[in-house]
């Protein structure tokens, strides 16, 4: 690579990095708030919405950076043409098609980056993520210990305790058990504990009263006690994984088990070579709008009109290139032999940035900076 090509290079990564960091920013802030509340009301501790957050950043940086790359691209070169360094080179005889050799040599960077977030960091950390929370969602004692909150562990269970003191001791304690329609029972008692028995987790009360309504023949018992157990064990809500989701299957099992995994995991083969080709279709479109952003500005190099119109040009295309994105998902999810479609988004801002360097490349559509008069060839 020339100097100019490394000068070049240098702008389009450190541009990218910093609008990755500020786009993550701004996504996790937005994202954390929700998470963060539906952690800690859960019982759940602050270290578990951190490892929460650090679980769900490969997916939220995948997300970000074909916007980041994007932004890159035509901040470098919109700066080097508005001092006057893109100018030069193209003055020296250096074609567009040259200068894109550094703006290619970043897409394919970011593209190997993106290969290692969607091919396998985020499989592992959205299955680790949903094992975590099939724990977290296990963990009756931390859904419990909620102080003055009705709360629901299980559909036809209801939950309220008081207070509870510093030695675990819950104070005014009530429990509806309505799971069976025509027998619903509640019990209420000044004190309560959780004991954890080999047999499962039981709430033992103290100095209460259970209320039994009998539905068939429209009564209503009521028996005090010194002492009941309530067992809690089965109002966990899930006692075990259920089908992994199309983001958690790692990417060998979709290449070479697909079928397998369709099985056990409940998903069509449609959604299975779709999430497979959904991965290395980001691949390509790192590559694609950072040629994009790059091609569309250099239309505009003569203009004395400045960039404006062709940043928002740009910026148009990487709409119109999502899209298609959007467009074409479910026509592979209905029938697989159509999974080529998946890459036409990237192929088409592949093949517009060719059109575009082309158009740049010949004087015939460059504007004289002076009179505005088309040139002559």
């Amino acid at each position: 690579m020339s100097r100019f090509d490394g000068y070049f290079l240098r702008q389009l990564l450190v541009l990218f990095g910093f609008f990755t960091l500020v786009l993550v920013g701004v996504f996790w802030i937005t994202r954390s708030v929700s998470l963060f509340d539906r952690v800690i009301s859960g019982g759940q501790s602050a270290m578990v919405f951190l490892e929460f957050t650090a679980l769900t950043l490969p997916t939220l940086i995948r997300t970000v950076m074909p916007m980041a790359v994007f932004a890159a691209a035509v901040y470098a070169t919109n700066r080097l043409s508005r001092e006057s360094e893109m100018t030069v080179m193209l003055a020296t005889g250096s074609s567009p098609w040259r200068l894109a050799r550094a703006v290619l040599m970043f897409g394919l960077s970011a593209g190997l980056i993106m290969a290692v977030i969607s091919v396998f960091l985020r499989p592992a950390s959205v299955d680790q993520l949903e094992k975590r929370q099939d724990e977290v969602a296990g963990d009756v004692t931390a859904q419990l210990l909620n102080e003055g909150e009705f709360l629901h562990p299980a559909d036809g269970v209801t939950v309220y305790i008081g207070s509870i003191d510093l030695d675990g001791t819950l104070r005014e304690v009530f429990v509806s058990d309505r799971r069976e329609a025509i027998n619903p029972v509640s019990y209420s008692s000044t004190t309560a504990y959780l004991v954890n028995q080999t047999s499962g987790i039981h709430l033992v009360m103290l100095d209460g009263v259970a209320l039994r309504f009998d539905e068939a023949g429209n009564t209503l018992s009521s028996t005090l006690f010194e002492d009941a157990s309530y067992d809690i064990s089965e109002l966990t809500l899930n006692s075990e994984m259920g089908h992994r989701s199309l983001e958690a299957i790692p990417t060998i099992e979709l290449i070479w088990d697909r079928e397998a995994v369709a099985v056990k995991d409940d998903h069509s083969v449609g959604h299975l070579v779709d999430e497979l080709h959904q991965r290395f279709s980001w691949i390509a479109i790192c590559i694609a709008v950072a040629l994009v952003g790059y091609s569309a500005l250099m239309l505009g190099s003569f203009s004395r009109f400045g960039l404006w119109p062709q940043i928002l040009g740009a910026f148009t295309i990487l709409v119109l290139l999502e899209g298609v994105r959007g467009f074409v998902s479910p026509v592979v999810i209905g029938d697989p032999r159509f999974w080529i479609l998946l890459y036409l988004p990237a192929i088409l801002g592949v093949v517009l940035s060719g059109l575009f360097l082309t158009i740049a490349g010949r004087p015939l559509f460059r504007k004289s900076s002076g009179t505005g008069a088309i040139s002559s060839v």
